[in-house]
C-alpha cells in the first residue's frame, strides 16, 4: 500500500528559516490563496496501523492507482457509496441485521472503526499557533480544509465561533478561531471575517478572553504575558503531602498544566512579523499600544465565564504576581522548577510514543520540546509525526478530534450490540466480530507504564484506553466495557480465546484498584484531592475540573462488568469483588435524584446515565417489580418520552443540571431509554413500541441513519459541591462532542435485544 512521503508534501511555509528575514514567507502563500479553495476528496486516504489513524493526500496519479479509496474513506468523506438498497425491514431484527451489513463495510484492517471525534472548537488554535511558531511545515491541502471546516462551523448569525459547534459564540471561540483563519490565509477583509471581527469587538476584544486563550496568544506574540495569571511550575516541587500537590489533580488538568507552566515560566513569545503586528490591530477594540495588559489579567466575557475565579484563587495569583515573582523567586528555583516539569513532561512522551494523553497537552508538549530540545530533536520530530494522530477529515473540512480516536470503545459496544441481537452465532458475522476481538486482543495493555510512581499514573497493566494501547491511560469504564466484550465473545462456541484468562484477571485487578471510599469510581483513577481544589481552578470555562469524580456511567460499567465476570469466573477474588459490588451499588442508588434520573457526565445527559445505571441494577437482579429505584427511574424515562415514541434530550441538560427536551426526538437518544426500560423489565410494551417504530421508521434503504445532534460530553461535571454551596455558584458547564458511529451501534443493541425479549414483531 502506498504511503504519503512526508518529504513531498508540498508545505505553505516551506520557505521558513529559524533565522532571518524569510521567516513565514511561505504563508504569505496561503494567504493569497482562494479562501473557498476545496481539495479533490477523491485524493484521501484514512490509514489504520494498528488502531493509529491518519488521513492522507495523494498528490500524484500513481500513488492513487496503488492506493485506492476504500468504502470506508468515502464513507467518511460524505462521498457516494453505491451500495445497494437493501430489502425493507417490517421486524427490528430484519433491521438491525440491515444496520449491521452497513456498518460492516466501514470496519477497517485491524479490527476496528474509525469515526470523527469532533466538537470541541478550542483544539485547532492551539495546534495552528504551535506549527505557526515552531516553524513547521503546513501542508496547503491541511491549511485549506482547515479554512474549510471553521468557514462551515461559523455561526451564521453573528459570525463568530463557540466553545463547541452548538455553542453560542463566545470571545475564546471566536478569537482563537479568528487567529487560526489569519494564519491559514484568510484575508482580513473577507466578509465573514469582518463579521467575526465585529462580534469580537462587540464582546469586547480578545482581552476579555478565558486564562486559556490569553496563554495561545501570548506565546503567539500577539498580547502580552502580564495578561495571563501565573501558573507557576514551582507547584511541581510541592511534596506530595501537601494538599494542593499537582499530583492530586485530575490527569488533563496535570498534563495540561505542566507544560503550560513551564511555557508560562520561559514567557516565550514569537518574535513580531507583519501577520502578528496585524493581528495586534485587529484582536482589540484600541490600540495594541495603549492596552494595559496587567489590568486585564481578570478581564472575561460573561460568555466565557462559566466558572468565575475564586477570592482564593484571585489573591494567590495576587500574591504570586507582585510578591513571588518579582521578589522572592530565585533563579536557582526557576531553573530547578522548569527541569523538572521538562522531566515529567519527557516521561509522559516516552510512556506513550509522544501520542500523550491529548490534543491540548500533545500541542503543549510539542512546543516545550522544541524550546528545550531544538527544533531539529527527534522529541520535535516525532511529536510533529504524531500531530496528525488527532486530525480528522470529513465532508466539511479538516478538524481537530477530541483524542486520537474511539477505537477501543466503539470497538466494544459493537461486540455487545451484535451479541444481544443474536447475531455473533450467524456465521455470516462471525468473520468482522473475529476480527474485532482480535483488535481487543491487541490493544489490551500488557504492562504498567515506565516510573509509574515518578509521574503519577494508575496502574495500567491488564486495563484497556479509550482509543489505543499507545495512548495507554487505563480508563474504569473502557477497560470495564472491553473486558464484557471478550468475556461475551469468547465464551459463544467457535470464537477463539485470545485474552488468556490470566489476562482477563489482569483487568479485574485493574479495576480493583480504581474504588473511591464513596463506593463510586470515577475515570482515569480514583479521586486523589479535596473537592475544594475547585477553589483553584482556573480554567473558567470549564467546571469541576480539578479532581476526579465518582461518576454514574464509570460506576455502572465496573458493575455489570463484575457481575459478568463473576459468572465467568466465580472464585477468583470472591470477597475483594463482592465489596466492590457491595460499595458500586450503594453508591449508585445514592446518586439517583429524587425524580428518579442520573445526571450523565459523558454523554446527553440524564438519558445517557439512566441507559446505564438501569442496565447495572438489572445485572444484579433488580428490575422494575423488585425495586423502587429502578421503578422511580422508568417512570422518569417515560415522564420524557415525545409523542412521536422517541426520546431527544438538549445539550443544555448538561449545563443546568435539567432535563431539557430537544425540540426533535433523537435516534441515539431513544435506544438509550428503551435500552434502560428493557433492562428493567418495564411491563409496559406499547412504550418499547412507539420507540422502536420510531428507529426503524428513520433508518435508510441502505441500513444506516442520519447523523442528527450531538452526542457526547467532555470535561462535564455538574456536582454541587460544598464549595459550590458556601460561594452559591454552581459550575456547570462541559464541552459537547461526538460520537457518529452511536447511530448504528446503539440501534443495533436496541432492536435486537427488543426481539429477543418480545419476539420478532411486525413493526412496520
Amino acid at each position: 500500500m502506498a504511503r504519503l512521503d512526508r518529504e513531498k508534501l508540498k508545505p505553505v511555509n516551506s520557505h521558513v528559516k529559524t533565522n532571518g528575514g524569510a521567516r513565514n514567507l511561505a504563508i504569505e502563500k496561503v494567504r493569497t490563496a482562494a479562501v473557498d479553495a476545496k481539495t479533490d476528496l477523491n485524493r484521501w486516504r484514512l490509514l489504520d496501523e494498528e488502531g493509529r489513524q491518519t488521513w492522507h493526500y495523494l498528490e500524484s496519479e500513481d500513488e492513487i492507482k496503488e492506493w485506492p479509496q476504500s468504502i470506508a474513506d468515502r464513507h467518511h468523506l460524505g462521498l457516494p457509496l453505491d451500495l445497494p438498497t437493501l430489502p425493507h425491514p417490517t421486524t427490528p431484527l430484519a433491521s438491525a441485521r440491515n444496520a449491521v451489513d452497513y456498518f460492516s463495510n466501514f470496519q477497517l484492517p485491524p479490527g476496528n472503526w474509525a469515526c470523527e471525534y469532533g466538537g470541541p472548537m478550542f483544539l485547532l488554535p492551539g495546534l495552528v499557533i504551535t506549527w505557526y511558531v515552531t516553524e513547521t511545515p503546513i501542508p496547503q491541502y491541511i491549511a485549506i480544509e482547515i479554512k474549510r471546516y471553521l468557514f462551515a462551523r461559523q455561526h451564521l448569525k453573528d459570525g463568530g465561533w463557540g466553545l463547541h459547534i452548538e455553542g453560542e459564540s463566545s470571545v475564546f471561540g471566536t478569537a482563537m478561531n479568528y487567529v487560526v483563519m489569519r494564519i491559514l490565509g484568510a484575508s482580513e477583509e473577507d466578509p465573514r471575517m469582518i463579521k467575526a471581527r465585529n462580534t469580537l469587538h462587540q464582546l469586547g476584544g480578545a482581552v476579555n478572553g478565558p486564562h486559556w486563550s490569553k496563554f495561545w496568544l501570548s506565546v503567539l506574540g500577539v498580547m502580552e504575558w502580564s495578561a495571563v495569571n501565573p501558573v507557576p511550575p514551582e507547584l511541581w516541587l510541592l511534596p506530595d503531602w501537601v494538599p494542593i500537590a499537582p499530583w492530586r489533580w485530575w490527569v488533563h488538568m496535570r498534563q495540561v498544566f505542566l507544560p503550560v507552566s513551564h511555557i508560562y515560566s520561559k514567557r516565550y513569545s514569537y518574535p513580531l512579523n507583519s501577520l502578528t503586528r496585524q493581528l495586534r490591530e485587529e484582536l482589540y477594540i484600541q490600540s495594541y499600544d495603549s492596552i494595559n495588559f496587567a489590568s486585564h489579567r481578570n478581564t472575561i466575557s460573561p460568555r466565557d465565564n462559566y466558572h468565575p475565579k475564586t477570592f482564593v484563587l484571585n489573591s494567590l495569583n495576587w500574591l504570586i504576581t507582585n510578591i513571588w515573582n518579582p521578589y522572592l523567586r530565585s533563579d536557582a528555583i526557576a531553573k530547578r522548577a522548569e527541569e523538572w516539569t521538562y522531566d515529567l513532561i519527557r516521561h509522559e512522551d516516552e510512556n506513550t510514543d509522544y501520542a500523550n494523553l491529548g490534543p491540548v497537552s500533545a500541542v503543549m508538549n510539542l512546543l516545550v520540546c522544541y524550546l528545550h530540545d531544538g527544533p531539529d530533536s527527534y522529541s520535535v520530530r516525532r511529536h510533529r509525526e504524531r500531530m496528525h494522530d488527532f486530525l480528522w477529515m470529513k465532508n466539511e473540512g479538516m478538524l481537530m478530534n477530541g483524542t486520537n480516536g474511539v477505537q477501543i470503545w466503539d470497538a466494544s459496544f459493537l461486540i455487545q450490540a451484535a451479541v444481544e441481537a443474536g447475531l455473533a452465532e450467524d456465521p455470516k458475522w462471525r468473520p468482522m466480530l473475529t476480527k474485532t476481538l482480535e483488535f481487543l486482543d491487541n490493544q489490551q495493555i500488557r504492562e504498567n507504564c515506565k516510573e509509574q510512581d515518578v509521574c503519577y499514573r494508575q496502574r495500567t497493566k491488564g486495563a484497556w484506553a479509550f482509543s489505543t494501547k499507545t495512548q495507554g491511560y487505563t480508563l474504569s469504564d473502557c477497560t470495564s466495557e472491553a473486558l464484557k466484550s471478550v468475556i461475551l465473545l469468547q465464551d459463544i462456541p467457535g470464537y477463539p480465546k485470545l485474552v488468556s484468562e490470566e489476562r482477563i484477571q489482569d483487568a479485574i485487578d485493574t479495576l480493583l484498584t480504581m474504588q473511591n471510599s464513596s463506593g463510586g469510581f470515577a475515570s482515569y483513577e480514583p479521586t486523589r484531592g479535596s473537592e475544594y481544589l475547585e477553589w483553584l481552578n482556573a480554567a473558567e470555562v470549564f467546571g469541576n475540573i480539578m479532581v476526579e469524580y465518582d461518576y454514574p456511567e464509570c460506576t455502572t460499567s465496573v458493575v455489570t462488568a463484575l457481575s459478568l465476570f463473576s459468572k465467568h469466573d466465580p472464585e477468583y477474588r470472591k470477597v475483594d469483588i463482592s465489596k466492590t459490588m457491595k460499595g458500586a451499588l450503594q453508591y449508585i442508588r445514592k446518586a439517583q435524584y429524587p425524580d428518579g434520573s442520573w445526571y450523565g457526565s459523558w454523554g446527553i445527559c440524564f438519558t445517557y446515565a439512566g441507559m446505564f445505571a438501569l442496565e447495572s441494577l438489572s445485572s444484579v437482579g433488580e428490575t422494575y417489580a423488585n425495586s423502587p429505584s429502578v421503578a422511580k427511574a422508568c417512570g422518569f424515562l417515560v415522564s420524557k418520552q415525545k409523542e412521536d415514541g422517541g426520546w431527544g434530550e438538549s445539550y443544555k441538560s448538561c449545563e443546568t443540571g435539567v432535563y431539557v427536551q430537544h425540540e426533535k426526538s433523537q435516534v441515539v437518544q431513544t435506544c438509550w431509554a428503551l435500552l434502560g426500560l428493557m433492562e428493567a423489565d418495564f411491563p409496559r410494551r406499547d412504550v418499547l413500541e412507539r420507540g422502536i417504530r420510531l428507529i426503524m421508521g428513520r433508518q435508510k434503504p441502505e441500513g444506516g441513519w442520519e447523523q442528527e445532534a450531538i452526542e457526547g460530553v467532555f470535561n462535564k461535571s455538574w456536582h454541587v459541591l460544598r464549595m459550590d454551596i458556601e460561594s452559591g455558584h454552581h459550575a456547570n458547564h462541559g464541552s459537547m462532542i461526538s460520537y457518529p458511529n452511536y447511530k448504528y451501534i446503539f440501534p443495533i443493541k436496541t432492536l435486537g435485544m427488543f426481539a429477543k425479549k418480545y419476539g420478532n414483531l411486525e413493526i412496520l
